[in-house]
């Protein structure tokens, strides 16, 4: 019998002045583990009339994590962070109780062509850390633990999973891993993941009982710890989830909550325009998408 539950294809997304390839939430899997939200950015070629510019825009009950293929983005935030991520490195932003952000193109590639590339994950956060101090961890490349098996690349990318630990620092038992291979081999990573677990092909193409699979596609397991599949030469897929929360999460714009009426106050919050502003960043925002610019 397959392992294999669901296969959600990518969608096209605006989110502003960037079109995304949107992966979660679906409408039969709203997540994934503590995995919530996961859009892929890119590629795209950017020459310099074109930037990244998503304007600060606020966050509650989540983590976000950025990770790169190709490009850089400096992320700011309400509580004074002001880092420029790139390829292989990760920003993880905590928002709890309410934080405000915003990721642009940095100015020294303002004026030069460019080439933007990656993911854009919201991790939900347990209950018991829902109202938690908003905070912000970037992690170097070199930190990332990452390993060879079998002529197989790995990068444990945040989590635990495998034997390895990723000092990003997370909030729940929860994986993401990257595997790279540039020969047909088999992967079998039976027992060695938990809760739910979902794979993504970012490029190249995997099999599972005959049947083939290619890029742009989440594999949903039925069961992640018997996860095990054909990866084809030249290929790049990452293996997310954790374990699942009990409480249903509710999503409103950026604001993730198991409580409505936490979200309902933080609309409200943001409408009155009472979050924290940006750091270097003060003038610009986004409205609610229901109402219009003040």
């Amino acid at each position: 019998m397959s392992n294999i539950q669901l296969i959600i294809e990518e969608r096209a997304a605006n989110i502003g002045n960037f079109m995304v390839g949107r992966l979660l939430p679906f409408r039969q899997k709203r997540m994934v583990g503590p995995f919530i939200y996961i859009d892929h950015m890119g590629p795209v070629k950017l020459n310099e009339r074109d930037q990244m510019d998503i304007k600060p825009h606020p966050h509650i009950g989540l983590s976000t994590l950025t990770f790169l293929f190709e490009g850089s983005i400096m992320h700011r935030d309400s509580i004074g962070s002001e880092m420029e991520i790139k390829p292989g490195e990760v920003n993880w932003m905590t928002a709890g109780k309410g934080i405000m952000h915003s990721e642009r193109t940095p100015e020294y590639l303002r004026h030069s062509e460019k080439t933007m590339h990656g993911l854009q994950i919201w991790i939900a956060l347990p209950k018991a850390f829902e109202q938690t101090e908003p905070n912000f961890y970037h992690a170097d490349k070199d930190q990332i633990p990452s390993w060879v098996n079998d002529g197989v690349s790995y990068k444990l990318v945040a989590g635990e999973a495998m034997g390895q630990k990723s000092p990003v620092p997370v909030y729940s038992k929860l994986f993401m891993i990257e595997i790279t291979s540039t020969k047909n081999t088999a992967i079998n990573l039976k027992d060695q993941l938990y809760g739910e677990a979902g794979l993504y092909i970012l490029e190249g193409s995997v099999s599972s009982e005959g049947n083939t699979f290619g890029p742009k596609q989440i594999l949903v397991a039925k069961n992640s710890t018997l996860c095990e599949f054909e990866i084809s030469a030249n290929t790049t897929v990452y293996i997310f989830g954790g374990e699942p929360f009990a409480e249903e999460r509710f999503i409103d714009w950026n604001f993730v909550s198991s409580d409505k009426t936490l979200i309902e106050e933080a609309k409200q919050k943001w409408d009155a325009q009472l979050f924290e502003k940006v750091v270097g960043d003060e003038i610009d925002f986004v409205p609610y998408p229901t109402r219009k610019n003040h």
